[in-house]
């Protein structure tokens, strides 16, 4: 998938937008409902020594299932501190993953961040889709 697919996929999804609060090498996409002021990150596409890759959020079990799957194309959150790195999988997009697993990959990144919104976000959210 390019960077462009991976963008789409992203803001496919209820509530997300794009955004640059690192700069405008490394696209961010958040999620929040209307209602809310501020958006969590669930996806971060960035060049890291020119190797494109997507960094998103996952809860433990999935994501060290995905570090086995794709050994040394799906790694730990590289940039996240220590304590946060089995919480986040960075992917190379070098074309190991296929697209409709990628896809999948992002569709739980949504929903792992929507779950940690409070309730009435969810539920706002919900009245979106």
């Amino acid at each position: 998938m390019t960077d462009q697919e991976i963008l789409a996929e992203c803001l496919a999804k209820p509530g997300a937008y794009e955004d640059y609060p690192f700069g405008p090498e490394v696209t961010v996409v958040k999620v929040k409902a209307p209602t809310q002021t501020a958006g969590r990150i669930f996806a971060q596409i960035f060049s890291l020594k020119n190797n494109r890759k997507v960094t998103l959020n996952c809860d433990i079990m999935t994501g060290e299932m995905y570090r086995q799957m794709y050994p040394g194309t799906v790694t730990r959150g590289y940039h996240c501190p220590p304590v946060q790195q089995p919480y986040f999988n960075t992917v190379a997009l070098d074309g190991t993953v296929p697209p409709q697993e990628l896809r999948r990959m992002i569709a739980h990144s949504y929903e792992t961040v929507r779950a940690k919104l409070p309730k009435y976000a969810q539920k706002e959210l919900e009245e979106e889709e």
